[in-house]
C-alpha cells in the first residue's frame, strides 16, 4: 500500500511524505479496509510533531478519520456487522494511507446517499455535538443557543443539531467568509467575535435582552461567554482551540446560576458505552430527515496522499472551514 509513515517527529506537514509500506495486517478482531477519503484533525499536526497524549510506537502511519469499502472481515467473527464490500467510516490509527484496520467498534456504515468524501468527516465532529448539545445541556425547542467557532467541523455539527431540535442559532465566527458559512448552514445571527463588544451584540439579539441559555464553546470563551448568558443558562466547554486553558471567575456562575458543563466524547468508550448508540441513532435521524449534512471544506479540493501536507495546513490557517478531507483515489474508481 502507499502511506505516510511517521519514524521520527517532524516540525510539521511539509515534512510529511507518502512512501510504498507493507500492507497492514489486520488482528482476529480487525477489519481491512480501502480507504476511499481522509478527514483531518488538529490532534493529527499535534501527533506527528510528538505533542498529542497519544503517541504510537515508532513507525506508525498518521491520521485517524477516514471512510471506504470493507476488503476484509474479523477472523474472529463469524457473522461480522459489516460483509466484505461494506462502504464504512469511522477512526483508527493510520488513516493517511490506502488501506487501515480498524475494529468492529470504530466502523459505522456510511449513511446512504452520503459520498465518501463527506462521510470521512463524521466519526468524530457529529457525536461531539450531538452529545454536548442534546445529552449534556438538554437542547430543546425555544432556546437561544450561542455557538463559537460556528464555522468550524463541531461547530457546524452544532448549528445543525441545534436547529434541527428547534433552536434560535447565534454563531460567531473570525471572518466574513466563515460567517457566511455558519449562515448556510442554518445560523439565525452571525457576530464577528474580533469585534470586543461581541457579548453585548449576542445579549442584544436575544428577547429582551436577557441572553442565551446555552453556549457551545470549543474554543476557550467561558468567562466572556458568561456576559452574554442567560438565568439558569448552561455553557459547554467542548475544547480549548484558542491554545490557552482558561480560567473562569466563578462568582459570574454563581449569580447568573450558570451550569459549567464538560463533554469528552472520546471517554463515552470508557466511562458510558451504553450511550455511544443511542447517540448514533439520534444522529442517523437527523440524517434521514435531512437535518444535518455533511460538513466538507469546500473552498478548495485536496485529492490523494500527496495533498495531505496541504490539508493539514489548510486545517491549522483560518481561511478553511468545516472539515478539510482529503479524497483517496483508488484502482478502479468509486464514488467519492
Amino acid at each position: 500500500m502507499r502511506g505516510i509513515q511517521v519514524a521520527q517527529y517532524v516540525k510539521g506537514p511539509k515534512e510529511l511524505k507518502v512512501t510504498e509500506l507493507p500492507d497492514p495486517k489486520p488482528s482476529n478482531d480487525q477489519y481491512l479496509i480501502e480507504v476511499h477519503a481522509a478527514a483531518t484533525n488538529f490532534f493529527d499536526i499535534l501527533q506527528i510533531q510528538g505533542k498529542y497524549q497519544n503517541q504510537p510506537p515508532f513507525p506508525w502511519v498518521s491520521g485517524a478519520e477516514f471512510s471506504g469499502i470493507v476488503l476484509a472481515t474479523p477472523a474472529s467473527s463469524k457473522s461480522p456487522k459489516f460483509p466484505v464490500g461494506t462502504r464504512v467510516f469511522g477512526a483508527s490509527q493510520g488513516s493517511y494511507a490506502t488501506k487501515i484496520c480498524a475494529a468492529e467498534e470504530q466502523l459505522l456504515p456510511v449513511p446512504e446517499g452520503w459520498s465518501f468524501t463527506d462521510a470521512a468527516g463524521l466519526f468524530v465532529t457529529a457525536p461531539t455535538s450531538y452529545g454536548a448539545l442534546v445529552l449534556r445541556a438538554g437542547v430543546k425547542a425555544g432556546d437561544w443557543v450561542l455557538v463559537h467557532a460556528a464555522a468550524g467541523g463541531v461547530g457546524l455539527a452544532a448549528v445543525q443539531i441545534a436547529k434541527a431540535f428547534g433552536a434560535t442559532v447565534i454563531a460567531t465566527a473570525g471572518t466574513a467568509r466563515k460567517l457566511e458559512v455558519a449562515r448556510a448552514f442554518g445560523a439565525d445571527h452571525v457576530v464577528d467575535y474580533r469585534d470586543a463588544s461581541w457579548p453585548d451584540q449576542v445579549r442584544k439579539l436575544t428577547p429582551k435582552g436577557r441572553g442565551v441559555d446555552i453556549v457551545y464553546d470549543p474554543v476557550g470563551l467561558v468567562d466572556k461567554s458568561t456576559k452574554c448568558v442567560a438565568w439558569n443558562g448552561r455553557i459547554l466547554v467542548v475544547g480549548f482551540a484558542a491554545g490557552a486553558i482558561e480560567k473562569v471567575a466563578m462568582n459570574k456562575v454563581l449569580l447568573k446560576n450558570i451550569s459549567l458543563v464538560g463533554i469528552h466524547w472520546g471517554a463515552y468508550s470508557k466511562f458510558e458505552t451504553q450511550t455511544i448508540p443511542v447517540v448514533w441513532e439520534g444522529i442517523g435521524k437527523l440524517i434521514e430527515q435531512g437535518k444535518f449534512k455533511g460538513t466538507v471544506f469546500s473552498d478548495k479540493e485536496f485529492v490523494g496522499l500527496e495533498s495531505i501536507p496541504d490539508a493539514l495546513i489548510a486545517l491549522g490557517g483560518r481561511e478553511s472551514w468545516g472539515k478539510v478531507v482529503v479524497k483517496v483515489p483508488q484502482s478502479g474508481g468509486s464514488k467519492l
